[in-house]
C-alpha cells in the first residue's frame, strides 16, 4: 500500500487580489495547500479553526493588520513559522517584525523562487524537530493511527496531522491508559516547558479531542496540573 503524501499548509494573508492568487496558484504548483484570506480578521478566524505550517502574512492589510494578526498567531502558538511580506522597507518595520517572532522579514517586490526555497528549508526545519522512529501503530477505539505518515483514520476515511499534533498523539498512545506528564510532552514535542509552549500545547490537545469525536468511548483527559491521559478501552 503506497504511503500517503501529506502535502503541507500555508496561510497566506494578502490583501492585494493579483498578488495572492498568483502566490497561491504558484505554491500549490509546488505542492502545498494554501488558503488565502484577504485581511488579518478572516485570517485569524481561520487560524483557528484548522492547522498550518506556516503563515505568509502581508502587513497593511484592512481590519486586522499584519502585525497585529502575528501577536494574536504567536499567542496561540508560539511555533509555528511566520514570514511578513510587506512593501513597508523601514528599518522599524523590519526590527518590529522580528520582535514579533517573524522567521523571515521579505521586502516586496520578491522573487517568488526564493521565497519557496525559504520555505522549504523553514518547514524542513520544523519538521525534522519531531522524528519518529517507531514502526509501531495503534488502534484507537474506532480509530487506527500510524505515526510514521501521521495518518489517523476511522474506516474508510483518514486525516493526516501535522508534525506536532501527529508526535504529541504518538506520546498519549504510547502511555494509553496512564498518565502522559505535561512536562514531558513539552520538551519532547516542543523542546521546553515554557508557559507559551503550554498554552500552545493545550490548543493541540483540544485538536486532538476533536479528531476523536467519533468515539465515544476514548476520553482525552487533562490531569490538573500533571499532564494528560488518553483512555481508550
Amino acid at each position: 500500500m503506497q504511503e500517503k503524501i501529506k502535502r503541507h499548509r500555508i496561510l497566506l494573508c494578502e490583501d492585494d487580489s493579483n498578488l495572492g492568487m498568483v502566490l497561491k496558484n504558484f505554491l500549490e504548483l509546488s505542492d502545498y495547500d494554501v488558503v488565502l484570506e484577504r485581511d488579518g480578521r478572516a485570517g485569524l478566524t481561520t487560524f483557528k479553526k484548522e492547522p498550518f505550517d506556516i503563515c505568509l502574512l502581508d502587513v497593511m492589510m484592512p481590519k486586522v493588520d499584519g502585525f497585529k494578526l502575528a501577536e494574536e498567531i504567536r499567542e496561540l502558538d508560539p511555533e509555528v513559522p511566520l514570514f511578513f511580506l510587506s512593501a513597508k522597507t523601514m528599518k522599524d518595520d523590519i526590527i518590529q517584525g522580528y520582535k514579533l517572532g517573524a522567521d523571515d522579514y521579505i521586502t516586496k517586490p520578491f522573487d517568488s523562487e526564493l521565497l519557496l526555497l525559504k520555505i522549504k528549508a523553514i518547514i524542513k526545519r520544523s519538521d525534522d524537530q519531531i522524528v519518529v522512529n517507531s514502526n509501531t501503530e495503534y488502534e484507537l477505539g474506532k480509530y487506527h493511527y500510524n505515526p510514521k505518515i501521521r495518518e489517523l483514520k476511522l474506516g474508510a476515511t483518514s486525516e493526516v496531522l501535522s508534525p506536532k499534533e501527529g508526535a504529541l498523539l504518538r506520546l498519549l498512545c504510547e502511555n494509553m491508559n496512564n498518565l502522559l506528564p505535561r512536562e514531558e510532552a513539552l520538551k519532547k514535542v516542543w523542546g521546553s516547558d515554557t508557559y507559551f509552549n503550554g498554552r500552545s500545547m493545550d490548543v493541540y490537545i483540544a485538536k486532538l479531542r476533536k479528531f476523536l469525536k467519533d468515539d465515544e468511548s476514548i476520553e482525552l483527559l487533562n490531569v490538573h496540573g500533571n499532564g494528560f491521559r488518553l483512555m481508550v478501552p
